[in-house]
């Protein structure tokens, strides 16, 4: 249950905490995967914020400009594309003629122009994406480095769809609602402003972009984790992971990790996992992930 109050930095809301311990939950400060009976608070993302090192700042700057996904080719009418399939007007784009269709317009019209001739095209729909970012203590060095490339990889292939991003530890602060509009390198500064902390609760997050998603079509919808996967805080993320209309996990394996837990999350939520090292390894993982 979550309750409403005021803060310093504005409203915060926070839910029920429970503080007992499940049998195998870790101690707290520990980093081996548990679960533990303790709900997440939802903070606003300027709490606590620090001064972004200079020299990471412009070094996550020059990696998100550097970063692009790879897009499939679209043609001048800028909605075909992937997508489902419908009956348009032909306009040079297709050559799979609906004749059912077609002969209805022919009927009403014995010398028709071009665009009296109906095709069957992928029309392409709009993407919703939440992006959940692991910022706690275990998210250091290179991690800043990959959490920054995804974040500009992302804001880059969705300019034209809806993206949130939330930011989680044992709690979790949203920094871009679903659909709002994405500036990628004061999204990148906001992040970089956020102290690495806590322990990692990943079904709190889940359960945000859950609400964020809540409106939008299964087939439009996914959530993308960033993670080492070293739960230890909250319930059993899987429960959540399993009610997403699809979850597709991005495991960093540049230090302590769970890739069996990452993978166990993919697989419940429907989606894929790729193992990322370096930020080098986010634009291809992302590219598979968005074709698969």
């Amino acid at each position: 249950m979550f309750e409403a109050g005021n803060s310093g930095a504005g409203m915060v809301f926070t839910a029920d905490r429970e503080r007992s311990r499940r049998g195998g939950a870790s101690a707290k400060g520990a980093t081996a995967s548990g679960t533990t009976d303790e709900s997440g608070v939802l903070v606003l993302a300027s709490a606590d914020a620090v001064e972004a090192d200079p020299r990471v700042r412009v070094r996550a700057r020059e990696i998100a400009a550097r970063l692009a996904i790879r897009r499939p080719h679209t043609d001048a009418t800028g909605r075909r594309g992937s997508g489902s399939l419908a009956s348009m007007p032909y306009r040079g784009g297709s050559d799979e003629i609906d004749l059912d269709k077609t002969i209805e317009v022919l009927a009403e019209r014995p010398y028709p122009d071009d665009e009296d001739i109906v095709v069957r095209d992928r029309v392409r729909t709009v993407r919703s994406v939440v992006l959940a970012i692991d910022v706690s203590g275990s998210m250091k060095g290179e991690r800043v480095q990959t959490a920054a490339a995804t974040v500009g990889a992302l804001a880059g292939e969705l300019q034209h769809d809806a993206l949130g991003v939330i930011a989680f530890w044992s709690d979790a602060a949203i920094l871009l609602n679903l659909g709002d509009p994405v500036e990628p390198l004061d999204l990148l500064d906001t992040m970089l402003r956020m102290p690495a902390r806590g322990l990692t609760n990943i079904s709190f997050p889940l359960e945000l972009a859950s609400r964020q998603l809540a409106r939008v079509p299964s087939r439009d919808a996914r959530v993308i984790l960033l993670s080492d996967c070293v739960h230890n805080a909250g319930p059993d993320p899987r429960e959540i992971a399993a009610r997403l209309p699809r979850l597709d996990v991005l495991i960093d394996v540049s230090g302590e990790k769970d890739i069996e837990l990452g993978r166990e999350l993919a697989k419940v939520g429907r989606g894929s996992s790729r193992i990322v090292r370096t930020y080098r390894d986010v634009a291809p993982a992302l590219t598979a992930l968005f074709q698969s």
